[in-house]
């Protein structure tokens, strides 16, 4: 596999009803429980402006994660990311260069997607086909641009300013869908 291209989930926020299912069988597949918490999917709801989106790792081009400074990050067979939990010491750092909010520490372990080994519990309980997995290979994104002003931001903050940033993109397919 070339490393531009990578299997990856994809969301559809125009599909997005908000139910959180994702959240409950990611969290349920890694933990045997629920709680958004441990789930490694987070469903941020923009309620003034009525949408839901879906965050989750976007396994990008730059793959800032790989900075750990304990080098407990890998990027594993399938492109997603891997924690090697003998060599991680839970520094938050990985969390920190994240630009979309997609890692979070857990008991000082951090979570991110792992493609639940080629069959994501998210995308198997999302009724309404807005999380997808593309197994074949797509262009990996970049995000870069989204990094700037993330240093100082939390976790959920990101997650916000990225799902703004993706409304953004909808809406104005939706404007020239109409204008076309």
């Amino acid at each position: 596999m070339r490393k531009d291209k990578r299997p990856v989930i994809i969301v559809d926020f125009a599909k997005c009803s908000g139910c959180r299912r994702c959240e409950v069988s990611c969290a349920f597949a890694h933990f045997q429980r629920v709680g958004r918490r441990v789930s490694r999917i987070k469903v941020v709801k923009v309620e003034d402006l009525g949408l839901d989106c879906p965050v989750v790792c976007q396994a990008c081009r730059e793959r800032y994660c790989v900075e750990c400074p304990e080098e407990a990050i890998r990027i594993g067979p399938m492109g997603e990311v891997t924690i090697d939990p003998e060599a991680c010491t839970g520094c938050g750092t990985c969390e920190g260069l994240c630009p979309v909010g997609a890692i979070d520490l857990y008991e000082e372990t951090p979570l991110v997607c792992d493609l639940c080994d080629g069959a994501p519990a998210c995308v198997k309980a999302c009724t309404m086909g807005a999380i997808v997995f593309e197994p074949q290979t797509r262009d990996a994104v970049s995000l870069k641009g989204h990094e700037e002003g993330s240093g100082s931001s939390s976790t959920e903050e990101k997650r916000i300013r990225f799902a703004l940033s993706s409304f953004e993109t909808l809406r104005n397919t939706w404007i020239s869908a109409r204008r076309g």
